[in-house]
């Protein structure tokens, strides 16, 4: 759908057969997590799939998947207070639990979509979904792009480390089923970039467009080195991953990309079916990838099942949402009979995928199950009929129910007269780029700014007069909030979190047409720092995780996941995580000699200095608020001063934080002791900090 890889809209069970020269791969996959128990990892992320209810009388989307639900909770730890980063998108909710690195440090900080400035000034459109090595992604001149800057850019400047690395060092082949950018996402640019310009893959591109997609987009493995499975005879092409940090960069290892490559070696008898019995094909009938939107849980297990049963132990995947009717909706409102059965659907997927991997030997005594969302949504609608409909028992209908779409230019010239040339990443939580790419403060972007905090816009489902920026923020703020790249073209003016009820555009600087609309076909918003956005959940099941079923008091966010699960598998990366693990939910058998409660204190106070959705990063975004919104052209003294502020706490945090996680990393990977009087000094300062940003966010808005 539309705010899901949204370019990529226009372009049963099988009895396990394993072949034998996989089966030789994963005998070589060493593992080496504290106690050998783990010798599969099955790792899930659900796009816009939610643990709490949007209807307080309607089941959450996880209540109505109870074979997954009660797995998660009957079997390991299901943190309820886990966090995205931002912008909250798919793109980065994806990545950061991916890497364990915020988006300025592997380039994906904006949105699913984005603009980036030009050297004259002017923007070009940008797409934050190519495969890891491609360069940047302009849709609108993908055959030659004119800007190679990396797609994942590091703060180094470089293409930022792979996820599979780690594993495919140990001798361990890695499956993606639509995961973010491990996987090519489109055969404009990716297909080039790993077959060639001039390879057969490409000619395909060209006289068949639709089996292209299908044949090459979406499915990949990384192998080891020398792995038969990615050989000459499958096709197997270099992993172009030429800054690679640690010994050897990644010279010499090879992936299969497509299905078209990797569906013959984990369906040898005959075509791939999803766990319906179904031939897996798109809308149109290509067999082969059936497109990001196509992903239900039935296709997406269905690899990830096959790929295990066939030696390959380290699975990544991707599930759709479940509110839409896919491909080409409508959305659906909680509670809807379409959504309640698309939910239906998924929980019998996961009772048949959880039952035939127990056949194949594969379960929660031998198995890390990683399961995520990118992020929430926020349901935009009217209220449901009848007012005590719960979906499952008494359906709900909705005579309301759709984003709100904005034009802001027309808003903003017809309410502020403000006319002043600018582009934006139409989103509810727009970047805007104003044209000439003018300083932060400039005249006419203070202006801009200043307007952007007063715009309104009357509800088409309420009549209101809805004010539409909840929070502003600038470079500075946004440096804060880990938003700013080493790429400095994709660093917009300002960014605006706006009503999570609209989805705002660029438009025309009038209102001719109505400025604001109801659109029917899109209902469920993200991007914005509303908690039903912001706050999604992570389960862990497997050797080593406590059997601690809901926990609902663990603050924690996305770049935790990656060092919690290498320190599970014994795995280490070759940089430092933004994240920390979450000792508190691992057993005592695996947890480092140096845990201790100091250690845990100084982690609990890092996540809340550095995380976009920690105590720190609230308030400055409070204080970038009050700050942008402030002012004349007479007298912006308030504006400096505040940024000023932020700008400062950015450094001693910035300070604070690369202690921090050397220790942290250093206790982690290194079995290294924290010295617990550096630790105290270092959580007194980070303290400080907190208490400093909340004072002077209080005092600005507290009447």
């Amino acid at each position: 759908m539309k705010h899901v890889r949204p370019w990529l809209a226009l372009t049963l069970l099988i009895v396990p057969v394993f072949a034998a020269a996989s089966a030789g791969a994963a005998g070589r996959c060493q593992l080496n997590s504290p106690r050998g128990d783990v010798q599969h990892v099955i790792y899930i992320q659900f796009d816009n799939t939610h643990f709490t209810r949007d209807n307080p009388n309607v089941p959450s989307d996880l209540e109505q998947m109870p074979n997954l639900l009660n797995f998660i909770t009957d079997n390991g730890s299901l943190l309820s207070r886990h966090y995205t980063a931002l912008i909250s998108h798919t793109a980065t909710g994806i990545l950061t639990s991916f890497t364990g690195v915020y988006g300025d440090r592997m380039g994906q900080p904006v949105s699913n979509s984005f603009r980036y400035f030009n050297p004259n000034g002017t923007t070009n459109p940008g797409v934050s979904f190519a495969y890891w090595t491609a360069p940047l992604f302009d849709p609108s001149n993908p055959a030659t792009p004119t800007d190679t800057t990396p797609q994942m850019i590091n703060e180094l400047g470089k293409i930022a480390p792979a996820p599979w690395v780690p594993y495919t060092r140990a001798g361990c082949d890695v499956g993606v089923v639509a995961g973010a950018n491990m996987i090519l996402e489109n055969t404009a640019i990716d297909v080039a970039t790993v077959f060639g310009p001039n390879s057969p893959e490409a000619a395909e591109v060209k006289s068949n467009p639709g089996q292209a997609f299908a044949d090459f987009v979406g499915i990949g493995v990384h192998c080891a080195a020398g792995s038969p499975l990615c050989g000459a005879a499958n096709n197997g092409k270099a992993d172009l991953l030429r800054d690679e940090p640690g010994p050897g960069g990644y010279a010499g290892f090879l992936g299969l990309f497509g299905h078209k490559y990797v569906a013959p070696q984990i369906s040898p008898g005959g075509p791939l079916l999803d766990l319906d019995g179904n031939v897996i094909q798109d809308a149109t009938g290509h067999i082969g990838f059936p497109g990001f939107d196509g992903m239900a849980a039935a296709v997406s297990l269905a690899y990830v099942a096959a790929m295990q049963e066939h030696g390959i132990p380290v699975t990544y995947a991707y599930i759709s949402d479940a509110h839409d009717k896919h491909p080409s909706g409508p959305a659906f409102g909680p509670g809807e009979a379409g959504y309640v059965a698309a939910l239906k659907h998924y929980d019998e997927a996961f009772g048949k995928f959880f039952d035939r991997l127990e056949k194949a030997g594969i379960d929660k005594s031998n198995t890390l199950f990683v399961i995520t969302a990118d992020e929430g949504d926020h349901f935009v609608g009217g209220p449901p009929s009848p007012a005590n409909c719960d979906g499952v028992t008494i359906p709900c209908t909705y005579a309301q129910i759709g984003e709100l779409n904005g034009n802001l230019a027309g808003l903003l010239a017809t309410e502020q007269g403000i006319t002043t040339p600018f582009t934006v990443h139409s989103d509810s939580a727009p970047t805007i780029y104003i044209t000439g790419n003018p300083a932060r403060d400039a005249s006419v972007t203070r202006t801009f700014g200043r307007a952007l905090g007063q715009v309104t816009a009357v509800n088409p489902m309420t009549g209101n007069q809805d004010p539409l920026a909840v929070a502003l923020a600038d470079p500075v703020g946004m440096k804060l909030l880990h938003m700013i790249t080493a790429d400095p073209a994709r660093t917009p003016t300002l960014t605006m979190f706006a009503d999570p009820n609209y989805f705002l555009f660029a438009g025309a600087p009038n209102c001719n047409n109505p400025c604001v609309t109801q659109q029917p076909g899109f209902a469920w918003n993200h991007g914005d720092i509303s908690e039903d956005i912001a706050r999604t959940w992570l389960g862990l099941v497997g050797p080593g995780v406590k059997r601690g079923g809901l926990n609902d008091h663990l603050w924690s966010d996305h770049t935790d996941i990656r060092p919690t699960m290498l320190t599970l598998l014994g795995l280490k990366d070759d940089y430092v995580h933004d994240g920390r693990v979450l000792v508190e939910v691992l057993q005592g058998s695996v947890l480092p000699q140096s845990h201790s409660a100091t250690s845990i204190t100084l982690a609990e106070v890092y996540k809340q200095i550095n995380a976009p959705f920690g105590a720190l990063g609230r308030d400055a975004l409070a204080v970038s608020t009050v700050a942008i919104k402030s002012g004349t052209a007479a007298d912006d003294s308030q504006y400096a001063d505040l940024i000023t502020r932020i700008a400062t706490w950015t450094t001693t945090r910035n300070q604070l934080v690369t202690q921090i996680k050397a220790l942290l990393d250093g206790a982690a990977f290194g079995n290294d002791a924290i010295d617990e009087k550096t630790a105290k000094v270092l959580i007194a300062e980070a303290q400080d900090l907190l208490a400093e940003a909340r004072t002077l966010a209080t005092s600005l808005i507290t009447p």
